[in-house]
């Protein structure tokens, strides 16, 4: 298997504004750091502890984008280093990495997660509870994070036409809540696609896909 073939291939049909998140999950060490080799820089990981292990092991110079589900408990184990944060469902999450990046000093990016998907599985907000934390006097107070965008994952399925309306819906979310942040500049981030979706995802206005598998073949 030849990553930098398979990085090549995804480049070429991402535009220049597109930033490509390399999901890691699960990939050793070693074929992250051919990756690397390869000139990717950013790498997705879904799990804490795991990406705390690899951060550890790795050229400084990684941006790291925490995607999976985030457990208030555990966001000091990557307080210190973890670039984005996708997946903030919730003020009090929110709260809790504005207190863990204080500590270093730093201001993290964090992803509003929008559930736009119809499986149960799915975890994130509905829109409504999105604009609510946006206009509460508690987010106003945190200064150690930063809303950069939006990211939602689509229903698992092979009805293309139905990923494409839950894309859409993000989009929409993602212009309505872009009026009404505090630094709206700073909002601009629409993370959404995957290895088997992200063309779907690029036509209704995404700019930072999560692929996976289409780099690193797939998972055990």
């Amino acid at each position: 298997m030849n990553i930098e073939e398979h990085l090549n291939n995804i480049k070429s049909q991402l535009s220049e504004d597109v930033t490509l998140v390399a999901v890691s999950k699960t990939q050793p060490v070693e074929i992250i750091q051919k990756a690397y080799d390869a000139g990717q820089r950013i790498f997705g990981e879904n799990k804490i502890q795991e990406m705390v292990e690899k951060q550890s092991q790795l050229p400084d110079d990684i941006e790291w984008h925490m995607i999976g589900h985030v457990q208030r408990n555990k966001v000091k184990y990557m307080a210190e280093f973890v670039h984005m944060i996708h997946g903030v469902e919730s003020l009090k999450l929110l709260k809790e990495i504005n207190k863990q990046a204080k500590k270093y000093d730093r201001i993290i990016a964090c992803l509003l997660q929008i559930k736009i998907a119809t499986e149960d599985t799915k975890f994130g907000m509905t829109e409504d509870e999105a604009l609510s934390i946006l206009r509460s006097d508690d987010y106003l107070k945190l200064n150690n994070v930063k809303l950069v965008g939006v990211m939602g994952m689509a229903t698992f399925t092979n009805d293309k036409a139905q990923v494409e309306k839950e894309f859409k819906s993000l989009k929409q979310t993602f212009d309505l809540l872009k009026i009404k942040i505090k630094d709206s500049k700073a909002f601009e981030v629409i993370s959404m696609g995957m290895s088997g979706d992200f063309k779907i995802a690029l036509s209704c206005g995404s700019n930072m896909v999560r692929i996976g598998s289409s780099i690193f073949g797939s998972r055990n």
